[in-house]
């Protein structure tokens, strides 16, 4: 968006309210100007902050872009719909289709129906959503910008030397030479739906010698987990490896050999195009935003709701897994397709008058 516009993002959070990451690694890959508003109301990941109107009057943009239908985006509504302000204004929102069709609460429903009466457009991640939207609420192509959640392959791959360094001591700590390595990245949510999947494939972990499982992240399903693995004696099938950020986590996919995504609820999933730049397929949740970017070639997809299927793709995803034997990311090249020029000609919607 940067190389499009004069481009400021603000903040309205100091960091995430679910999670936390490091702020100073984040800022540092900030090429755009960044501001805060904190000060305002806040239960939880709602909030309103003062002074949306006076930064605004301040700035003076063109184009706002504000999140969802939360209360910052009625409240911009507001102010356009009573002509204090004049500029394009649109949202971003992370809905995946199967959120599309199953509204996360009657409110939510209604604010989403308020909101895209008065946007000027609309930002989504995938073209299935786009076309949904189109057809349901009657939005024109140029008040869609299809726009996935996606890194730079060559940002996330540039440091080679010292990523390879990081997955060797990997490889060396937990005994994965030789192995397929199977991946989970992200946070021990209910949403993620890692319980019910361990509990489906525990089985095929046990069969299979040369198979490990390892887990990269925290949250309170940690707990439900290790239950799981004691109780169906997975204990050297089951690696808790703890959370990760940086190179430290992309270290990991360099070690892998395929990653899962097995949400219940998951609006994306940016793990799944972080795995795929590392060269390593997805087994991707049917539910996830993120089966846009899987194809025949980098992945599969499967209901995590129908336990036959979980053990069926899981079995089939097993087959195209290669053990890790020497680490070196020129023999993994990228999966992913190339994106920019098509993510920029989305967003060059937004100068056309």
């Amino acid at each position: 968006m940067n190389q499009l516009y004069d481009l400021e993002v603000t903040f309205l959070f100091d960091n995430l309210v679910y999670d936390k990451f490091d702020q100073n690694i984040l800022r540092s890959q900030c090429n755009f100007k960044v501001s805060y508003l904190l000060k305002g109301p806040q239960s939880k990941s709602r909030v309103f902050r003062y002074g949306i109107y006076k930064k605004i009057k301040k700035t003076q943009p063109d184009i706002i872009l504000s999140y969802e239908y939360s209360f910052t985006t009625q409240y911009l509504v507001l102010l356009k719909s009573l002509g204090i302000i004049h500029q394009k204004l649109g949202s971003l929102v992370d809905d995946s289709l199967d959120i599309c069709h199953h509204a996360r609460s009657r409110v939510r429903f209604f604010a989403r129906k308020r909101a895209l009466k008065h946007l000027d457009y609309v930002v989504l991640l995938s073209s299935e959503v786009s076309q949904y939207y189109k057809r349901v609420f009657n939005l024109k192509e140029r008040q869609v910008i299809i726009s996935p959640i996606l890194q730079l392959p060559e940002r996330l791959r540039k440091d080679e030397v010292r990523l390879e360094q990081i997955a060797k001591s990997y490889l060396q700590a937990y005994n994965l030479q030789g192995r397929k390595v199977l991946l989970f990245v992200g946070r021990l949510a209910p949403e993620k739906a890692l319980p019910q999947f361990l509990d489906s494939i525990y089985k095929i972990l046990r069969e299979n010698n040369n198979l490990v499982f390892i887990i990269v992240g925290e949250g309170k399903e940690i707990h439900a987990l290790k239950s799981i693995v004691e109780d169906k004696h997975l204990d050297d099938k089951v690696i808790f490896a703890g959370k990760y950020e940086g190179q430290e986590l992309h270290a990991w996919y360099v070690c892998g050999s395929g990653l899962v995504l097995p949400s219940i609820s998951e609006p994306f999933g940016a793990v799944v195009n972080e795995a795929l730049i590392f060269g390593i397929k997805v087994l991707c949740s049917q539910l996830a935003g993120a089966t846009s970017l899987i194809t025949t070639s980098n992945g599969l997809v499967f209901n995590p709701l129908d336990e036959i299927d979980v053990e069926e793709k899981m079995n089939l995803f097993l087959e195209e897994m290669e053990p890790v034997e020497d680490i070196c990311m020129a023999n993994t090249p990228s999966l992913m397709a190339n994106h920019p020029n098509d993510f920029l000609k989305e967003w060059e919607k937004l100068t056309y008058d």
